[in-house]
């Protein structure tokens, strides 16, 4: 089949150009869903869940476009026509509806629908058919602009950039120092291993340092945004990808700015924060409403703290590292080996807990670690609501740490906690429940303990005759 007069018409006035090929992804509306949703500050895989694709493809689009948004906004302005309107011109003029009648329907000049079929056809066929997706394309490549990026075709730009940020550390007499570093592997964040040394000047300074060097070289400017995108987008600009470890955060990937401003106690929830604690843990009048923490030693070790609002008494939970730590290769997403793990812990602080009596098991407060994210599960099994404090607020813990502090004298900071057994541990405790408490009358913790436990059972006895 031969060119038409009328597909000559069209290139003529258009002028030859290439196939549009498979559609590009700045109209694909999966990949638009997909960063709206990260431009709200969720994670990957949500964001991945509510464009409808896997898992694995949504961290792709993440990794291999740096965490920087590709996609052109589906209505750039409301000048120009978008893909939604592109689709109802394709319909209604497939139903031979006229250019005036479908602008009035769009709110659209006629002329802008006689310009839009007339350059958005596709002219494959016999005959110029408009379709959306072609008229899409035809428009985004109109739009794309036609300089490359400044340091690629400035040399000197890119070698003054790419010295500043990558140079290497000499001393006084030229002799190149520091460890050479391990090799880049494309991960996001550096390893704790020995990092290049090198100028490490940041974007910013680099772009701000430009008009002092060359105040009367206006081709030597770049903004540090370009500079950042040049790193973390792959063909954008002409600085390699592996520089990004001369950053000094290292990341190969932008953690956009939502995300950043979401806190990371995801596990709090409304109802258990510690405003919708019982009135009665607020003046100590009621024993069994505990507060609780971690302790942190060398190589992720910890013991957990357990202390009566009322009485001071204090129980440690003991959290041993699991079986294979640092001795199997950790599997991804799977369970913490630490000892403190969501499971673990709760595992741990209910075996320690359920040796109470069900009087003295009323409520608990503790921080907003992570380690207590599995709190509904130790609810459900335990009986007793977990209550966190506000951020930055340890006064609404102050006997926790307090006790915290004590413990310390024991367990002091930058030694290994997962050296201790149980047994060793729990005679610490008993250590601690037998000093005078000046808050008690110089009562000792056990000796407060025991009367409340007494009294309990008198006045159970009591009720039951």
């Amino acid at each position: 089949m031969g060119t038409t007069p009328r597909q000559k018409r069209v290139r003529a006035y258009r002028g030859q150009i290439p196939s549009p090929g498979r559609p590009s992804v700045a109209w694909r509306q999966d990949r638009v869903t997909f960063w709206a949703a990260i431009a709200r500050g969720v994670k990957t895989d949500v964001a991945a869940e509510e464009a409808g694709v896997s898992e694995p493809v949504g961290y792709r689009w993440f990794r291999h476009s740096g965490g920087v948004n590709p996609c052109l906004p589906a209505n750039v302005s409301g000048r120009y026509l978008s893909f939604a309107e592109r689709e109802d011109i394709a319909i209604w003029h497939a139903q031979n509806i006229s250019a005036r009648e479908i602008a009035r329907r769009l709110g659209r000049n006629p002329s802008t629908i006689s310009r839009e079929l007339r350059r958005g056809a596709s002219s494959r066929s016999a005959q110029a058919e408009y379709r959306a997706t072609v008229a899409q394309w035809h428009a985004e490549r109109r739009a794309r602009r036609p300089k490359v990026a400044k340091m690629v075709i400035n040399e000197r730009l890119r070698d003054y950039v790419q010295d500043r940020l990558a140079g290497v550390v000499h001393t006084p007499d030229g002799e190149v120092v520091g460890p050479d570093g391990p090799e880049w592997k494309g991960r996001n964040k550096p390893h704790r291993k020995d990092r290049r040394w090198t100028q490490a000047w940041s974007p910013e300074q680099i772009a701000r340092r430009l008009p002092i060097d060359f105040p009367d070289d206006e081709s030597m400017r770049i903004s540090h945004e370009a500079i950042y995108q040049a790193l973390y987008v792959e063909g954008r600009g002409a600085l390699k990808r592996e520089l990004v470890s001369c950053l000094r955060s290292g990341r190969a990937l932008r953690v956009p700015r939502a995300r950043n401003r979401q806190k990371a106690w995801g596990h709090v929830t409304e109802e258990v924060l510690i405003s919708q604690r019982p009135a009665e843990a607020e003046d100590r009048a009621v024993p069994g409403h505990w507060e609780g923490d971690l302790i942190i030693g060398l190589e992720r070790s910890a013991i957990g703290t357990l202390v009566d609002r009322t009485t001071r008494f204090t129980m440690l939970v003991h959290l041993p590292r699991e079986e294979g730590y640092r001795h199997k290769q950790t599997v991804k997403n799977g369970p913490a080996l630490a000892g403190y793990g969501a499971i673990t812990m709760k595992n741990a602080l209910a075996a320690t807990m359920t040796t109470l009596p069900e009087q003295m098991r009323r409520s608990l407060t503790w921080d907003r670690g992570k380690e207590l994210s599995a709190h509904a599960a130790f609810k459900v099994e335990t009986g007793i609501p977990v209550f966190f404090a506000d951020p930055h607020s340890p006064w609404q813990r102050g006997t926790n740490e307090n006790t915290n502090g004590l413990l310390r004298q024991y367990f002091p900071k930058g030694t290994d906690l997962s050296r201790w057994s149980n047994d060793e541990i729990q005679a610490v405790a008993m250590a601690l429940n037998g000093r005078p408490r000046k808050s008690l009358g110089w009562k000792t913790p056990a000796e407060a303990f025991e009367e409340h436990l007494q009294s309990m059972q008198t006045a159970g006895g009591a009720t039951i005759d």
